[in-house]
């Protein structure tokens, strides 16, 4: 199969998750609901086969989902823009790093942030790095954290991290851009020190300007909450 049929697919399914993002922010009458659901029941199709290398297949269910949408599209149900096929060819790539233990909306704000911007690589910390930034040991497997974060929607790969050189992951993956947290670390003018140094003076740097704000919006907050709950800690603490 040729590359070129594979980015093109690839490119096609981006834009119906792209159109299904903006129906989700509209009041859509229950009777033209079951055409969503297809649409999104065909997206997933898509997305199965592209990952078993049957790029045909793939373009048919995703053509199925997107003949859905345009129907409602065409008789005015909904106002769908979508991208144009050339500028989704070419979608940057955007990196971003963390332990991602316990999945919380959080992390599904960041990766869907991430994702507007382009084709998202995750970098997962390793086990054995994990106490010189979290303090303490990880619960979750590394292994596991990396299969959990790669089954999101929004995330195109996830990779582990080195155990050595943080940055000879972003060395292979090349990102166009990298997103930080907003509270995450490096500085941002120390990291593209960094990155000059190793050849990838062209990488942006964008950081998040806000976090979501909940109490269980916290890997710490929620192993805190289910110490609580079982009694492990009393509620001073």
């Amino acid at each position: 199969m040729d590359i070129n049929v594979k980015e093109r697919v690839q490119a096609y399914i981006t834009n119906v998750e792209k159109a299904l993002d903006q129906i989700k922010e509209k009041d859509i009458d229950d009777k033209y609901k079951t055409l969503v659901e297809l649409a999104e029941t065909y997206l997933s199709d898509a997305k199965y086969y592209y990952e078993k290398g049957d790029y045909i297949t793939s373009l048919a269910c995703i053509a199925y989902a997107e003949g859905l949408i345009d129907s409602l599209r065409f008789i005015d149900v909904l106002n769908i823009k979508w991208e144009a096929l050339s500028s989704l060819l070419k979608r940057p790539r955007v990196l971003v790093a963390g332990g991602f233990e316990i999945i919380h909306p959080g992390h599904i704000y960041l990766f869907k942030k991430a994702w507007e911007l382009g084709r998202v690589y995750v970098v997962i910390a390793r086990d054995k790095n994990f106490y010189k930034f979290k303090k303490r040991q990880p619960i979750i497997p590394e292994e596991q954290r990396r299969k959990v974060v790669e089954n999101i929607k929004y995330v195109h790969k996830a990779v582990l991290g080195d155990e050595e050189d943080y940055l000879k992951p972003v060395e292979e993956i090349k990102p166009d851009i990298i997103l930080l947290g907003p509270d995450q670390w490096p500085a941002e003018e120390k990291l593209l020190r960094e990155l000059e140094k190793r050849g990838l003076s062209n990488t942006r740097i964008e950081r998040l300007n806000k976090r979501l704000d909940n109490d269980l919006y916290s890997v710490s907050k929620i192993i805190k909450k289910i110490l609580l709950v079982h009694g492990c800690v009393s509620e001073q603490k």
